[in-house]
């Protein structure tokens, strides 16, 4: 990684960043001239279960980590040690793609 200019890193950061800012706010601005609604009940109890489900997800997650780096240091020497930012990546990659696949299945589930 030390092989990469951090200025151009940043920079396309921000353009991601501002780019995705301009479609939330292009389909949100479409889907309120289309006359739907911010949130419904339904909406909200499925953010919620997909939220709950994502929270146990992550802690178990982080749980994991924790014990390979408890059992790695101490008892199997042959483990390799975790870095920081790469756990960091893996943490909120797990917390992203459950959040969007639990809502997702939720809202596909129907009734619950």
């Amino acid at each position: 990684m030390a092989t990469f200019v951090w200025p151009t890193i940043l920079v396309l950061n921000a353009v991601i960043i501002i780019l995705v800012a301009i479609f939330v706010i292009w389909r949100v601005q479409k889907e309120k001239k289309a006359g739907y609604p911010m949130k419904d009940e339904r909406t909200s109890k499925i953010q919620g279960k997909a939220a709950l489900g994502t929270y146990y997800i992550t802690l178990a997650f982080m749980v994991s980590i924790s014990m390979w780096n408890i059992f790695g240091n101490e008892f199997l020497t042959f483990l390799p040690e975790l870095e920081t930012g790469w756990t960091v990546i893996a943490i909120m990659l797990v917390m992203g793609f459950s959040f969007g696949l639990l809502s997702w299945y939720y809202a596909k589930k129907g009734e619950f």
